[in-house]
């Protein structure tokens, strides 16, 4: 797969900004937790991860050619270290225990519709039931009452795309500087451009975007 994505902003690292005016000592310490996050399960059981990782597949697929975000880690460590919206619906359980209850959910519909695991499934058949997740038309008893749509739209797509890109390589895909801290911003107009920022390529400037990435800092 090309990754499309990277080519908007090309030569762009937003981690080249690490020793510059750009980022104080405590924004590289926040981002260098992000980068060391473990790539193991400390909430979620062996299967659980298994089922996790293939979900994170479907929802945000990632090109070849370059090393993953660790979508499934992210969520891991956010339901390990207790770290919640503050908020859930009433008809949800908690954010730990529904994201339990969902992967359970998903593996006992895997089961029943195909006879196998959800993680060894084709990626048809998997997105099949997530797509069946979101219209809430799945209705195994492993679900417990739990909505599967709600489930969906307001557990497992927003934890999974926030993963995404509170990490620096979506960042480099988007033109993202990290956090402004301490330089900020100056030229706040629409369509302008700080030095320090990442140049987007338009049609017939992917070389000039090229140059100006390579001393954004």
């Amino acid at each position: 797969m090309t990754d499309q994505r990277q080519s908007r902003y090309p030569g762009y690292d937003v981690l080249a900004k690490r020793h510059s005016a750009s980022w104080n000592e405590i924004t590289r310490q926040a981002i260098d937790r992000r980068l060391a996050v473990p790539r193991e399960p400390r909430f979620f059981t062996e299967m659980e991860w298994l089922t996790l990782e293939a979900v994170c597949r479907v929802i945000m697929p990632q090109p070849d050619g370059r090393p993953a975000v660790p979508l499934a880690a992210y969520v891991d460590l956010r339901l390990f270290e207790g770290r919640g919206d503050g908020y859930r619906y009433a008809t949800m359980p908690s954010e730990g225990e529904a994201w339990q209850r969902g992967l359970a959910a998903l593996e006992a519909e895997a089961q029943a519709k195909y006879g196998r695991p959800f993680h060894v499934l084709q990626p048809t058949d998997q997105d099949e039931l997530l797509a069946q997740t979101q219209k809430g038309t799945l209705h195994d008893p492993a679900w417990a009452g739990m909505p599967p749509a709600t489930f969906f739209t307001h557990r497992l797509v927003p934890d999974i795309t926030h993963a995404y890109y509170a990490h620096p390589t979506a960042w480099n895909e988007i033109g993202y500087g990290g956090p402004a801290s301490p330089r900020g911003y100056v030229r706040m107009g629409l369509d302008r451009r700080d030095p320090w920022e990442a140049a987007e390529a338009h049609p017939g400037e992917v070389a000039a975007a090229a140059r100006k990435n390579a001393r954004v800092g």
